[in-house]
């Protein structure tokens, strides 16, 4: 019996009705999708670096940056994406990679600036260094991600 005023009240709406709303129903996936697509999502750049620790410096430089560095790049619009250590002998021992994102490339050299000046940096930067450079030097690297990028 249900059932049955269920179908009674269905059929008893106007067909017109009932295309009206289903006219609706695919003009506002349509006009949503059309709006999804004209919308460019925000171009960010990528920054590979690669430091090349100096011998017994890895303890170090790992402390530096869990505890200190990646707070400052924080307050300086540096979004960390990843750090990573090898796995395998040598460069475990002397290599430190993480990968930064930015809003732009000029955003990026602003922030950088920004950074190297910040008062807490430098001290940490000091401190850390007393008993001589964690890192002889830094390879890095702008990038773009690919159209099939996770990242994109």
């Amino acid at each position: 019996m249900q059932t049955s005023l269920k179908y009674r009240a269905l059929s008893a709406l106007k067909p017109s009705y009932v295309l009206s709303f289903l006219l609706g129903v695919i003009l506002m996936l349509a006009f949503s999708k059309l709006g999804a697509s004209n919308a460019q999502p925000p171009h960010h750049v990528y920054e590979l670096r690669l430091y090349q620790v100096n011998e017994g410096k890895m303890d170090a430089l790992r402390a530096r940056f869990g505890n200190h560095t990646d707070a400052i790049f924080k307050r300086h619009n540096m979004k960390s994406i990843g750090y990573w250590s090898p796995e395998d002998a040598p460069s475990s021992q002397n290599l430190f990679i993480y990968i930064l994102e930015h809003p732009s490339r000029q955003e990026a050299e602003k922030n950088w600036a920004a950074f190297q000046a910040d008062p807490e940096w430098k001290k940490v930067k000091a401190e850390s260094e007393a008993n001589g450079p964690l890192v002889d030097h830094i390879d890095h690297y702008f990038m773009d991600p690919t159209s099939f990028s996770a990242l994109r």
